[in-house]
């Protein structure tokens, strides 16, 4: 029962990917077709971010009330609608409000998810629950791009993964009883988790360290994630459907670089696996450093995804590690916050940078961000 449940928890994290890599894939076209200046994407990302924030902050006590079916469920569907929302998107005001359900949707799912695998599965499964979450942001940007490629119907492709989603958050309410069931068979995993104040968190050194980190693995993925196509279009000269199609290398990078730390978590630990992430960091980011077109660029961004993809789950396995199981459902939503007030700032921070100076500086941006990873890892381990 407990494997079947994961199967359907893997699904409902293919559905938290999906809405995150559309914007900035469909931002080439959306921005022409609105006459929008290009740094307005910002706005729109930190909407989202806003609102993911918001609700991470937030899901500890709401988990608590209503528990992590029900939040999934509601989640997963909220988001459905904030993508249908976008598909009649006529003007840039619009995407601004349909931000609003998507990010509030994004947070509490994730949060609900990663504390309920961390501390009911192994490192090896939440590896692969984030490689799903790999899967769905690839899985989009192949759609966008089929529609980018169609006239430039973004509009098109974001109706094509509402339909996907829409399935999803079905399946995530059909399921319902399935997480009774589940727990019923696993008794000694009920443990009452002890809410801890955002001073009791912030006091710790230890967590406040985790913290950081989580900041530095999201300042990458959210740069990449927004910036990415629009860093191919500008810096290196492909159209805006060349460009959808091969951030997806990005993606799939990701979701290949989670598939192997699940593999390999049976013989290397968390730590391990996080130093190996950020040497893979390191030589693909010095690899976009390069004054050249074309492959080394894509090759740089699929290396990207694929060392920063084992970072967030074997982080967030760690936590009820390295804090206790009690307290690990607060400090997962402050991490996920920390997370999301990243992911929300980064971009803005970036498009100010590319609309003074140009979309050029992406990989020195990327080194810098990497820097404050490595920083952060540093001071957790330090701080043991």
């Amino acid at each position: 029962m407990t494997t079947l449940l994961l199967i359907f928890i893997y699904i409902f994290y293919i559905g938290l990917g999906i809405p995150d890599s559309l914007l900035g894939t469909a931002w080439p076209a959306i921005y022409t077709e609105f006459h929008s200046p290009i740094s307005y994407v910002s706005f729109v990302s930190m909407i989202i971010s806003g609102g993911t924030v918001v609700s991470s902050l937030l899901s500890a006590r709401i988990i608590a009330k209503l528990g992590t079916p029900r939040v999934t469920a509601l989640s997963t569907s909220l988001t459905a609608v904030a993508l249908l929302g976008f598909s009649c998107s006529q003007n840039f005001l619009w995407l601004c409000l349909c931000a609003v359900p998507l990010g509030i949707g994004a947070g509490s799912i994730d949060t609900a998810l990663n504390n309920y695998v961390a501390v009911n599965y192994n490192a090896m499964q939440m590896s692969f629950l984030h490689c799903f979450y790999g899967i769905g942001v690839s899985l989009s940007p192949y759609l966008m791009s089929l529609a980018l490629s169609d006239d430039m119907n973004w509009r098109g492709g974001y109706r094509t993964v509402f339909f996907i989603q829409l399935c999803i958050a079905i399946l995530s309410i059909v399921s319902l009883p399935l997480w009774k069931k589940a727990k019923q068979r696993q008794p000694g995993k009920d443990i009452e988790m002890k809410l801890l104040s955002s001073r009791e968190m912030l006091g710790n050194p230890r967590i406040l360290a985790a913290f950081l980190t989580f900041v530095g693995i999201s300042a990458l993925e959210s740069t990449c994630l927004i910036w990415g196509s629009t860093f191919l279009v500008d810096a290196k000269g492909m159209g805006a459907d060349t460009a959808a199609k091969m951030i997806t290398f990005y993606f799939v990078g990701m979701a290949l670089g989670r598939f192997f730390s699940g593999l390999l978590s049976v013989r290397f630990n968390c730590r391990q696996l996080i130093r190996a992430g950020q040497a893979i960091i390191l030589a693909a980011v010095l690899l976009l450093l390069l004054p050249v077109q074309g492959p080394s660029a894509i090759l740089g961004l699929f290396l990207i995804g694929m060392g920063n993809g084992p970072l967030f789950p074997n982080m967030t396995h760690l936590t009820p590690i390295l804090f206790g199981i009690e307290s690990s459902q607060s400090i997962i939503s402050m991490e996920m916050a920390f997370s999301n007030a990243s992911i929300m700032l980064t971009p803005v921070f970036f498009g100010f940078i590319a609309q003074h100076v140009g979309t050029w500086c992406f990989p020195p941006f990327l080194l810098i961000m990497f820097l404050l990873l490595v920083f952060s890892t540093w001071m957790l381990d330090r701080k043991r």
